[in-house]
């Protein structure tokens, strides 16, 4: 790839509307401004008393009247159906909260780290990497060698494990929560002096800590633990995370995803904060530039189907938290098209969500986050934040009662009662499971009775993720049959980071052992694909996608890779890969379905070869050239952590030219 052609697909991957904004990041940086006005010396007692003036009682009503429902929260004590019972609620929040007081503090929502208590904020538990906390932030808080991925520790920075301990305070009035929250948050000033330690390295990260802190100083705010020294350290650290991302963030903005519509939360959360004070010389501007974002991403991100622009089931969460944040904050004063984008999200993420266990595709890059894990569900469960968004526009539940309610218990009045606000009709049709199709974001949805799937058929017109046109994912009572590999590090070693982030880690065909698409430096990727949708049809008898993309036309062959998804009313599913070339040549074809883990038995037959687990059959019509059978391969369901499954590949050398296609045939069966 010569220059010019790499420039351009740096410059198509950041955006072409994007460009003035990272050029003015670029001379902001090399110029020394960004340097300047993010001087540590700038975030000092010096300057705080000199652009705010405060009294801890003024910190104090700020909380409550923000966020009034968490002060006075009354979580119910019986088995009501609401939760799971207090015992039981009680023993989950317990055990993660005294692990962390052993020293082990939770990561990602699934795996533990050796933090300390309290925890060492600036250390890499995977790594037992210890990063600097008196260099200045933005030059240290990068991915790479020593420590390859910088999210394994800014995520004790995160502090996620605010939310157990003032969960656990306010389900039982134990002091020794409150005081552990707030040790903790002492410890982090202590350890994380403002810019010169990597947690400060990051405006959205800087965001959710905000967030966090927020949460856990509203539920104990009566608690004896809530001295007026620590209230004043909060009003600062408050004041300098806002002046941190109002600094800072045209670098979010320019990039296009989440990291706008985080920041643009934390800069109106910030404002909003410091405008209860008795003099915050920045607060009115604050707001006023958090509205104005968030409105803008907020249109800009979320497309006409309510798709997201990162192609991801996990950034369309945050997406959603971040959302759900801004509405307990702004309540009625959310404008109407960010409304009605928050409901078409809202009506995307419930297409998906398996509510047998509140499961969804691992489709996507998952990179570990939960803003508001405000439930004892599991991390990968999004029945909360569904739950809790579908109230948010409906004002009706979307699930019966259960433990996902506790999130929006939380987020919205407890005493509010479900109003009829929707009409039945439409209510009717959003929550029933049918065959959908999201032109926009080009995602398809085929059902069965029993067994539903998806597919990808899209032409990117934003920054795409994966290398991953036409992956399938199949589902059958709730088991994800076929599924995607994850993400596992977004930095990490090789192989690790080829396999993970290219195509052989997706449930579709890979030619000539290239990805989809080249990859570029950091996220970014080179020769976005661009598909065509020929047909999507439902019946009463059966359901039928086919579409195609040209991801590897670039390649010698210009060739071409045709997708038919057919499923009958009784679970047979039939998937038909037709290969293509424009010009003549020989090449390779592999195939891959990542499988359920389990012992799954093959068999040879004539014309088939057959793979068999429980009363699941699949089966494919064997080709002249061409081996079959199951290899390992990896999947993460969890940030950092990642577990053998089995991976049905087929592959073969082939003979291609205008005339000469070359077509695999498979069905999933599944026997009732």
């Amino acid at each position: 790839m010569n220059k010019l052609v790499k420039c351009y697909w740096i410059l198509k991957g950041v955006g072409f509307r994007n460009v003035p904004r990272r050029l003015l990041q670029a001379w902001r940086i090399h110029s020394g401004y960004l340097a300047n006005k993010l001087n540590p010396r700038r975030f000092s007692d010096y300057y705080f008393d000199r652009e705010v003036s405060v009294t801890a009682s003024e910190v104090r009503n700020a909380i409550s009247g923000l966020f009034p429902n968490f002060v006075n929260i009354r979580l119910p004590d019986d088995d009501s159906g609401l939760f799971i019972s207090k015992e039981s609620s009680r023993r989950y929040l317990v055990e993660r909260c005294e692990r962390a007081l052993e020293g082990q503090y939770l990561y990602f929502g699934s795996w533990y780290g050796n933090t300390g208590w309290p925890p060492d904020f600036n250390l890499d538990p995977k790594h037992c990497l210890h990063y600097p906390n008196n260099e200045f932030a933005l030059k240290t808080a990068k991915s790479g060698p020593p420590g390859d991925d910088i999210k394994l520790v800014w995520e004790s920075s995160r502090f996620s494990m605010a939310f157990y301990f003032a969960r656990l305070y306010a389900r039982t009035g134990d002091e020794t929560w409150s005081e552990a929250f707030w040790c903790m948050f002492d410890a982090w000033i202590a350890q994380c002096p403002p810019l010169n330690s990597v947690a400060w390295g990051c405006g959205q990260e800087s965001t959710f800590r905000m967030m966090a802190i927020l949460f856990a100083a509203a539920v104990t705010l009566k608690s004896a633990s809530v001295t007026d020294e620590r209230l004043m350290r909060l009003a600062k650290f408050i004041w300098q995370t806002g002046r941190l991302i109002s600094y800072n963030i045209n670098y979010a903005l320019s990039q296009g995803n989440n990291h706008g519509i985080s920041e643009a939360v934390g800069l109106l959360t910030a404002g909003l904060i410091l405008s209860h004070f008795s003099r915050a010389n920045q607060a009115e501007r604050w707001i006023i530039r958090g509205k104005k974002y968030l409105i803008q991403e907020v249109n800009r991100q979320i497309y006409k189907d309510g798709s997201f622009v990162q192609n991801s089931m996990n950034y369309h969460r945050v997406m959603l938290d971040d959302l759900l944040w801004g509405l307990v904050l702004l309540k009625e004063e959310i404008p109407e098209s960010v409304c009605r984008k928050i409901e078409l999200a809202t009506n995307w993420l419930a297409a998906f969500v398996n509510p047998l266990n509140g499961r969804v595709p691992n489709y996507g890059a998952n990179d570990g986050a939960q803003v508001l894990p405000l439930s004892c569900c599991d991390y990968l469960d999004y029945r909360p934040v569904l739950q809790a968004a579908w109230f948010a526009c409906y004002h009706k539940k979307f699930f019966e009662s259960g433990p996902w309610d506790e999130k929006l218990h939380w987020l919205f009045n407890p005493e509010r009662q479900e109003q009829d606000n929707a009409s039945p009709s439409e209510d009717a049709v959003l929550r029933t499971p049918s065959c959908r199709e999201f032109g926009a974001g080009g995602y398809y949805i085929l059902r069965s009775k029993q067994s539903w799937g998806f597919t990808r058929c899209h032409t990117f017109k934003n920054r795409p993720g994966e290398p991953d046109m036409l992956h399938f994912d199949l589902w059958y009572q709730g088991r994800n049959i076929i599924r995607d590999g994850g993400s596992y590090h977004y930095y990490t070693t090789e192989p690790e980071i080829t396999y993970f982030q290219g195509t052989a880690s997706q449930n579709t065909v890979e030619l000539d052992h290239q990805p989809q698409m080249m990859k570029g430096p950091g996220f970014l990727q080179f020769y976005w694909t661009k598909s065509k949708l020929l047909r999507f049809e439902a019946t009463d008898r059966e359901v039928v996608f086919e579409g195609e993309h040209y991801s590897y036309h670039r390649l010698p062959g210009r060739l071409t890779h045709r997708r038919k998804i057919t499923v009958e009313a009784n679970d047979i599913w039939q998937v038909v890969d037709l290969i293509s070339a424009q010009k003549k040549g020989r090449h390779t074809i592999i195939s891959r379905f990542r499988l359920e883990p389990g012992n799954w038995l093959q068999q040879e037959e004539e014309h088939f070869v057959l793979w068999t687990k429980e009363n699941i059959e699949i089966r494919w019509k064997k080709l002249p050239g061409f081996q079959a059978g199951i290899a390992d391969g990896y999947e993460s369901l969890y940030y950092g952590q990642k577990e053998t499954v089995p991976v049905l590949t087929i592959h073969g050398f082939v003979e291609l030219d205008r005339q000469k296609n070359h077509q695999l045939e498979y069905q999933f069966i599944f026997k009732n």
